[in-house]
């Protein structure tokens, strides 16, 4: 039983990751502009990537698959949100309160990753490193 229930909250973990990758994949563009948004080099490139690590590294976890290399990188990636996108710290009022929900959001899943990384899949996985 605990099994299935570790396997479960490990897919539950990452489908933040995997609704909102697929979301920025159907729109790249879009990303893309967010990111330049922000200041970034190369912003079509960081789109792809920033889909990638969603979607892709989400699903590998999602599927139990190198699980725990996949969530030791999908953690650094959202520290690297919480970084560049929620910086609530440099920002006042309205948009720092609703960043600073944002950023303590991810930093929580930071934890669950984290959690994945040191424990790895599960028994219900498609390997178990």
């Amino acid at each position: 039983m605990s099994q299935a229930v570790f396997s479960l909250a490990r897919i539950l973990v990452v489908v933040l990751f995997c609704v909102s990758g697929f979301q920025k994949l159907m729109n790249p563009a879009g990303v893309a502009t967010l990111v330049a948004g922000k200041g970034l080099p190369y912003p079509q490139v960081l789109a792809y990537l920033t889909i990638a690590a969603e979607l892709g590294l989400g699903l590998l976890i999602a599927l139990g698959f190198y699980a725990r290399t996949a969530s030791v990188l999908l953690a650094g990636f959202t520290i690297a949100t919480i970084v560049v996108f929620h910086n609530f710290w440099s920002m006042s009022g309205e948009a720092a309160r609703l960043n600073q929900i944002q950023a303590l959001k991810n930093l929580s899943i930071v934890g669950g990753l984290l959690m994945i990384a040191a424990a790895g899949p599960g028994r219900f996985a498609l390997n178990r490193r």
